[in-house]
């Protein structure tokens, strides 16, 4: 890998990771339209690792809260009906699926998953889901001629029952083309959530999976010779910073925005993918990884 698409890489990785369009697929087709080889599942998850540091960074005053309240509980059972430490728990919990798929599920994620044509259905299909989560989210915000707006549910309301429906959501995200936030965000506005709070959780619960997918990629980088440290770290950085910027953005246009132009984008372009592959102008299999 050079270092200039390590720089590209870097930045789709922190423009597309908390967005509802797919930053692995985004990274993958990235790579096929530039000609440049597949820069591989452990790339995507060490570089995931730059923009949860942005996640850690931004949400660090509820972060700090959480894991406070949370250790604390472990002493004192007073403490346990705190909602910081529920949350604790919570995100936990939620985040048992997919560590157990991860782990189960890893031959696959680096091989047949990849194929742009999964991308591709994924994109139309998760894509149309999240339109529909969308709908069903502004009906009960704006009401209409003859029903009230309909109160929605705040993470006051989460429970081990949603934690877990959130964590089988993030888990879908696996396979490129779903998107971990357009997953689990759609998933909670379909249980009732305000968008901000099914926004919020979405990119709390991320961070154990994604600091442990990386982790576990690093160790098993380190001494193999299979990525390019230098360009892989730049990458990361760049990540970072672009990624910060991302989620301040989004945080504030999702309060009052719809899902929408993310939907139309992602079936556009699922069509695109399959038109290109069918034309045999794209292969829908994975160059060799780039290292």
């Amino acid at each position: 890998m050079s270092w200039f698409e390590s720089l590209v890489l870097g930045l789709v990785q922190g423009l597309t990771e908390f967005l509802p369009v797919s930053s692995s697929a985004h990274l993958r087709l990235a790579a096929a339209f530039s000609g440049w080889k597949d820069p591989g599942a452990a790339f995507t998850a060490i570089t995931q690792i730059g923009t949860e540091t942005a996640v850690l960074i931004y949400f660090r005053r509820d972060i700090g809260r959480i894991v406070s309240a949370w250790f604390r509980s472990l002493f004192d059972k007073a403490r346990r009906r705190d909602h910081d430490a529920q949350m604790g728990w919570l995100v936990i919990v939620g985040s048992i699926p997919i560590g157990v798929l991860g782990v189960t599920l890893k031959d696959q994620i680096e091989g047949p998953f990849r194929d742009l044509r999964v991308t591709a259905t994924m994109l139309i299909v998760v894509g149309l889901v999240i339109g529909v989560a969308d709908r069903l989210a502004a009906r009960d915000e704006t009401g209409g001629r003859h029903r009230a707006p309909k109160q929605r549910k705040t993470l006051e309301n989460l429970g081990v029952r949603d934690g877990l429906i959130y964590g089988l959501c993030q888990a879908c995200a696996l396979v490129p083309g779903v998107s971990r936030s357009g997953a689990t965000i759609s998933g909670g506005l379909f249980m009732g959530y305000k968008r901000e709070d099914a926004a919020r959780y979405s990119f709390l619960l991320a961070i154990p999976a994604v600091l442990a997918s990386g982790a576990f990629e690093v160790k098993d980088s380190v001494g193999e010779g299979h990525v390019a440290w230098g360009p892989t770290l730049l990458a990361t950085v760049i990540a970072f910073a672009s990624g910060y910027a991302v989620i301040a953005w989004f945080m504030k246009w999702i309060s009052h925005k719809s899902f929408m132009p993310f939907v139309w984008y992602r079936v556009a372009l699922g069509v695109v993918i399959i038109a290109l592959v069918s034309a045999g102008v794209l292969s829908p299999h994975a160059a060799e990884s780039a290292g």
